[in-house]
């Protein structure tokens, strides 16, 4: 089957309207560049590393206080919860708001076991950071051999 050429334009403009559409409910903040599809989230962006028997955590929770913020761990199960209550005073009007208000979870994963009775939380400058020592059995034990 042929299509004609007006057919492929009158399609594409289509898309790009659709574009224009789904872009305008998200507005441009925090853009980039390129598309953006997905719905921003209140959950903190974290990295986690590994360093000797160690894993470290830093999430992003600016504006937060230790009160709000809730962490689990169980075996190599982590998650991180808390609430982000606005900050707006009651008799004021808001015009926008870009900063996600509301409860967040996220969870991990880890690559080994934790030692849950050593982990060590402490919140900095708006970031968490999490030191979760590996369990004694998920640490590399080295062999002698006779």
């Amino acid at each position: 089957m042929f299509t004609r050429i007006s057919d492929i334009d009158r399609l594409l403009g289509t898309m790009n309207l659709l574009q224009k559409k789904l872009n305008g409910l998200y507005g441009d903040y925090g853009r980039p560049s390129g598309y953006r599809w997905e719905l921003e989230s209140a959950a903190p962006k974290t990295n986690l590393y590994e360093h000797g028997d160690n894993f470290e955590i830093r999430a992003e929770v600016p504006g937060l206080e230790k009160e709000d913020l809730n962490v689990k761990i169980q075996g190599n199960y982590l998650e991180i919860s808390g609430e982000r209550k606005s900050d707006a005073p009651k008799e004021y009007k808001t015009h926008k708001t870009e900063r996600g208000v509301g409860s967040f979870s996220r969870s991990f994963t880890l690559p080994a076991d934790v030692d849950s009775t050593k982990v060590e939380a402490t919140l900095k400058n708006g970031v968490l950071y999490l030191k979760l020592p590996k369990h004694e059995a998920a640490k590399p034990k080295k062999i002698s051999i006779n």
